[in-house]
């Protein structure tokens, strides 16, 4: 079914497409029905029950989990995608009428974020189909890297080829490193002009490639007589800002290089602060209405991405109804059938529910941004220039004259009353005052205005500023991917971006930004506060999940149990949600097209994140609130690949697939909790056999097949769950589970068992 947004008279722009998905309501409130009666089945054997803490325990993890379910059917209730046209854009609206779009791209280390790949992504949004005079492109280096300067500066002039030859063929694949990869090495035009073109920009990406790589090797040396001076002796942590206008020409978009400022006597709030460096510095030099900010990693994978964001602009009439359009985060060569379940696949159905709410949540990437709406503006709010006090302004936006004027222009609409320079590069004094460390003192920057500081997971958190005011988002996802970006490679990596993102939405949780508060005292509509309760509750997750992973071993230890024996009806009711839940998630997953092995995979991951990254995440916080911890961004490893570089496969070794998907392991503690649940679980599933084996079968075999069988059934789940933690105990190299880690893990695993002997 589908909806349009635009008068009957004329074709829409875009359209909302609402899913049917009353089959899957169905199921839903079928495993409510039974999670209830499990609810029931506890409370009506708390008082006929030995142990009497332990089952109150259990009925709250239940109730926990039930309360969960519930969260997650609210959201999916109502489902909807959107479909743009740009063709339609095109024949309606005039290319002068377009908006300007800054661009935001950040990168934090050069190590960690190769340059290659960054740059990959700036060459793709610089050769979108759109008018270059109405972009600029800004990039963020945090770590104020003089190999991140010299690659930039040398990738704008592989780009003054590169974007020609992308728009003279009508390229779809604009980032070099993926077009001359072996997927796309097939040339579809014959034509010996293409042919030598091809080859002269498959050799000019190779020698940009080379450069960067012997940048990377060795200590970069500035020249005091070059625009490197600025970098000689440099401290990432404590130096002044520098900002660098790279290019200026018509036939590319500007180009500007910003590394802010750095005092370690002044917090820099990560990326949030890196975002609101970029909306100032932008503000004072080019001051677009809209502002598209994607991480280093996600290129452009859609050329014409920018039309389909317009069709969302122009195709709304109320710009309350679309504050910002966020575009999926997917991902490029991901592993198959996704064994660390880093690639978010499995929440397809959730987000598409969210969609249907007041809008979809800030990835913190791949978004177009209105600026008046990071400005604080409410979409009531109807500002006429000359009613806003400069004292008002001041306050808010900072002591910059001339950022103060583009606030105006933005928030009231009028147009510049003074005529912009001839060059961007006579705004660079202006615009280091406003990339100061201390600038921000004394204004709104961080609390209502720009992105919002005070979480980890600093897009949530402006997105649901923003949402809290009243804006609705819209998605958006054409075909191609409008953005694709690099998973984590390795499990560790993928453990640290899931501690990072858990320890962040707690941050939120414990804030004044609650989702309950602002539904409560602001706008924020009520179903929508329950998606992001639902979002915050992830960090809170791994109590009583790792409560129900030990809830087996205990049983098996101490001879009890917690489920129904298998003589007793009530054991329907356990097996009927097993059964009917993993039947219907694998339903889910068959719809979009995904594995068995895929489904098992998010499955077991689901378990093993929340009881290891997350835990440590829920553990920071706690150590945050009582003052004992700071929160420290992590950035999260980009990789790069063997055939990410200069497009000849021959030079460089077959990737062993195999290995690619094998778990590492290194010292970090987040895996010592994973060890940790693996090992208990083992030992009470000997213990358990152990016993089984003493029971006389030829007496009482029903009641020996009834004890502890559900237990057992449950412990083996968790031993397959944490499979791979398993063979890491015997593994060698990278692929073992470190001894230190192993012998810690083993202290506390023989602790928790004699506790559960304890307290028997």
């Amino acid at each position: 079914m589908a909806l349009n947004t635009q008068d009957s008279t004329c074709l829409p722009l875009q359209e909302i497409i609402v899913h049917n998905n009353k089959t899957a309501r169905a199921i839903e409130l079928l495993i409510l029905a039974l999670l209830v009666s499990m609810l029931v089945y506890r409370a009506g054997s708390l008082n006929n029950e030995d142990h009497y803490l332990l089952w109150l325990l259990i009925f709250m993890c239940e109730l926990w989990f039930t309360f969960i379910w519930i969260l997650i059917m609210c959201i999916k209730w109502d489902q909807i995608s959107t479909k743009t046209y740009p063709d339609r854009l095109l024949k309606r609206i005039n290319k002068t009428e377009f908006s300007a779009v800054d661009i935001f791209v950040t990168t934090a280390d050069p190590i960690l974020e190769p340059c290659i790949i960054t740059m990959n992504t700036v060459l793709s949004l610089l050769a979108v189909d759109y008018e270059p005079h109405k972009l600029a492109l800004y990039l963020s280096d945090d770590a104020c890297s003089p190999v991140t300067f010299y690659a930039l500066v040398e990738t704008i002039k592989f780009a003054k080829l590169w974007v020609p030859f992308c728009k003279n063929y009508n390229i779809q694949v604009r980032a070099p490193f993926r077009y001359f990869s072996s997927k796309y090495t097939v040339l579809k035009d014959n034509s010996f002009e293409f042919q030598q073109d091809w080859k002269r920009m498959q050799n000019e990406y190779g020698n940009l490639y080379k450069k960067m790589k012997i940048a990377d090797q060795g200590p970069f040396k500035c020249d005091l007589n070059s625009d490197f001076a600025d970098f000689c002796d440099v401290n990432r942590a404590n130096h002044p800002a520098i900002i660098k206008v790279i290019s200026e020409s018509t036939d590319l978009p500007s180009v500007i290089y910003i590394s802010r400022e750095k005092n370690p006597k002044h917090h820099h709030h990560y990326k949030a602060g890196a975002m609101n460096i970029l909306t100032r510095v932008s503000g004072v030099m080019t001051n677009a209405p809209l502002m598209l900010n994607v991480d280093c990693d996600m290129y452009a994978n859609n050329p014409q991405v920018f039309l389909h964001a317009m069709c969302m602009v122009f195709g709304y009439k109320n710009d309350q109804d679309c504050g910002f359009v966020q575009f999926p985060q997917a991902f490029y060569d991901g592993l198959k059938d996704d064994p660390f379940g880093n690639q978010l696949a499995n929440y397809y159905y959730i987000l598409s529910g969210v969609a249907a709410l007041q809008g979809m949540f800030y990835f913190g990437s791949n978004c177009f941004h209105r600026r008046k709406v990071i400005y604080g503006s409410s979409p009531n709010d109807k500002i006429k220039a000359e009613t806003i006090r400069n004292e008002d302004l001041h306050k808010v936006f900072g002591n910059s004259f001339e950022l103060r004027e583009s606030a105006v222009q933005i928030l009231s609409g009028s147009k510049p009353k003074i005529k912009n320079p001839k060059s961007l590069s006579s705004l660079i004094e202006v615009a280091l005052h406003v990339a100061g460390c201390n600038y921000e003192y004394g204004t709104r920057w961080g609390k209502e205005v720009g992105w919002i500081y005070g979480s980890a997971a600093e897009d949530m958190m402006t997105g649901l500023s923003i949402h809290s005011r009243g804006w609705k988002y819209v998605t958006c996802s054409p075909g191609p991917p409008a953005f694709l970006g690099c998973s984590p490679p390795t499990y560790p990596s993928t453990l640290t971006q899931q501690k990072r993102w858990a320890n962040g939405v707690l941050e939120i949780f414990f804030s004044h930004k609650n989702p309950l508060r602002l539904a409560i005292k602001e706008n924020l509509w009520f179903r929508q506060a329950l998606a992001y309760i639902w979002l915050c509750l992830w960090g809170l997750r791994p109590i009583p999940e790792l409560c129900y992973a030990f809830l087996p071993a205990y049983c098996l230890v101490t001879g009890s149990h917690f489920l129904p024996k298998i003589n007793e009806h009530d054991f329907l009711i356990p097996m009927g949600i097993f059964v009917i839940y993993n039947s219907y998630v694998f339903w889910e997953c068959k719809r979009l097209g995904l594995s068995l092995r895929m489904w098992w995979n998010l499955q077991r991951m689901g378990r093993v994140t929340v009881m290891t990254a997350w835990l440590c995440g829920f553990l920071n916080m706690m150590l945050q609130l009582i003052g004992l911890s700071k929160n420290i961004f992590e950035v999260t490893q980009k990789e790069l690949k063997p055939n990410d570089g200069d497009g000849d496969d021959d030079s460089h070794d077959e990737v062993d697939n195999k290995n690619v998907a094998r778990f590492t392991y290194d010292k970090s503690p987040l895996i010592i909790p994973g060890v940790v649940v693996l090992l208990v679980n083992i030992a009470a599933l000997v213990n358990g056999v152990v016993r089984l084996l003493k029971v006389d079968y030829t007496e009482i075999w029903l009641e020996a097949l009834g004890l502890g069988f559900g237990e057992m059934f449950c412990s083996v789940c968790v031993l397959l769950c944490f499979w791979d933690f398993f063979k890491g105990l015997f593994g060698k190299g990278k692929y073992g589970i470190p001894a230190s880690t192993i012998w810690k893990s083993g202290v506390l695993a023989l602790f928790i068992v004699q506790l559960f002997r304890r307290f028997a």
